[in-house]
């Protein structure tokens, strides 16, 4: 009995509870591999909706809770009714399920679960995890710049600042410097009041023992501090989560890996690659500029357009008239891509991206430039930062014209402005490489985490 006991102690079992959407999903099973590689069991926790794919990660048990919701298709205008009603109506299931692994735990002699891990939007779980009598830790997916800015949309609001002019308003944000009030992650969708009570959802302050992000101090350290001077619990930056993590995909489209075997004839530093994320969409018109722009500009590309992604179904006859021939060799277009290997290839001189924390910090941490083209929430968060902080990337501040499209492309990838971008994102990269390791402020964040789990 003695040695079972043991072995429980030294393997206790977390409880990951993502958001259903691909941006959330990679990063709470990136910190799953890397809490898994460190001793721990591993259950995910997941609505019938959005499922991750348990193959990609057979270590992991993982246990679907129906979420009672139509099998609709997603998108960015829907986002927060839908986090809304998913936590509404998942809360009881994920309770009864979750009383259900603590009771078998106890009679099985399993390992015993140590907390729970749960994604900011999933709020429903702090009261689940205080009925079962389980710590709790919050996962923050966005950047801790968008927490600071979520916070000032409040502020805002209660001092009657808040109005219908803040998403053109050139003024700065008083204390989120370079941040302008048209730069802050208002939502452009419902009702401004749907839109604040899912601010204070998330960031209420709960029964939570920590908070997890998915930074580090190599690129928030001003944010993180001011966070922590905020918060009540410890934080832990340990990120970026993909660069700490064993090499896994947790995609939940088809990645196309042909278009590896076309950058390999590519010559170095230069095909601009081109995807606007999981969940962004464009209209026809959009599409027409952003192909003329790519084929003007001469310059190689790689270019996914996802299925869904764009609002006219007749888009590819845009491709076709006359597109295709002015390109020629020069372009590959594909659904979906194995962004990580594509950001890591050499022939990849720079990012055409909406700027998702994700994909920013995937570029950032392979030293790639960005044109950055944000579409809604915390993407204008996160490409001010690029363009204005980090400088390294060029902003598309207006609706896509051919025109500015091609001249942000050879600003980006011949221009001495893109060279110097491409040195100060190497060199951000290898600060980043530095800030992983032994001795660093990530790896030393997640040591603190680990410990701190291992008390409960």
């Amino acid at each position: 009995m003695e040695m079972e006991k043991e072995h429980r102690s030294s393997h206790p079992r977390l409880v990951l509870v993502p958001l259903p959407f691909q941006g959330h999903i990679n990063p709470m099973l990136q910190l799953g591999s890397i809490l898994h590689s460190k001793g721990f069991s591993i259950t995910v926790l997941h609505t019938a909706f959005n499922s991750p794919i348990p193959s990609n990660y057979p270590e992991f048990v993982f246990v679907s809770i129906p979420d009672n919701l139509s099998e609709q298709l997603i998108s960015a205008d829907d986002l927060l009714p839908f986090i809304s009603l998913l936590n509404l109506n998942c809360g009881v299931l994920f309770q009864e399920c979750l009383a259900k692994m603590v009771q078998k735990q106890e009679v099985e002699n399993e390992p015993s679960i140590a907390c729970i891990i749960y994604d900011e939007c999933m709020y429903f779980c702090d009261a689940v995890a205080k009925y079962v009598k389980l710590p709790s830790i919050v996962l923050r997916t966005t950047s801790a710049s968008t927490y600071l800015s979520r916070n000032a949309i409040l502020q805002l609001k209660a001092e009657g600042v808040l109005t219908s002019q803040v998403s053109t308003s050139q003024d700065l944000v008083p204390g989120l410097h370079p941040l302008r009030l048209k730069d802050l992650p208002v939502s452009k969708i419902g009702t401004p009041e749907i839109f604040l009570q899912f601010i204070t959802n998330i960031y209420k302050t709960r029964t939570s023992s920590a908070i997890i992000w998915n930074t580090n101090d190599v690129l928030e350290q001003p944010s993180l501090r001011e966070i922590q001077k905020q918060c009540q619990v410890g934080i832990f930056p340990v990120g970026p989560l993909h660069e700490v993590a064993p090499a896994s995909s947790s995609s939940l489209i088809k990645e196309d890996n042909c278009c590896i075997t076309w950058l390999e004839k590519q010559k170095q530093n230069t095909v601009l690659y081109v995807s606007l994320g999981s969940l962004a969409s464009v209209d026809k018109k959009e599409l027409g500029e952003m192909a003329w722009g790519l084929a003007n500009s001469k310059q190689p590309f790689l270019w996914v357009i996802r299925p869904g992604s764009v609002d006219d179904q007749e888009w590819k006859k845009l491709l076709t008239e006359g597109f295709v021939e002015a390109v020629g060799e020069n372009g590959c277009i594909v659904k979906w891509a194995p962004q990580k290997e594509v950001l890591a290839h050499g022939a990849v001189g720079g990012f055409w991206t909406h700027c998702g924390w994700n994909s920013t910090l995937e570029s950032i941490s392979e030293g790639v430039p960005m044109i950055c083209k944000p579409c809604f929430g915390d993407q204008r968060v996160n490409a001010r930062h690029a363009s204005q902080v980090w400088r390294i990337g060029i902003q598309l501040e207006n609706m896509c014209e051919r025109g500015e499209v091609e001249r942000a492309i050879k600003r980006l990838m011949v221009d001495k402005e893109g060279k110097e971008m491409r040195q100060r994102a190497k060199n951000l990269k290898e600060r980043i490489q530095l800030d992983i390791r032994e001795g660093g402020s990530s790896y030393n964040s997640l040591n603190e985490l680990i410990e701190l789990i291992m008390s409960f």
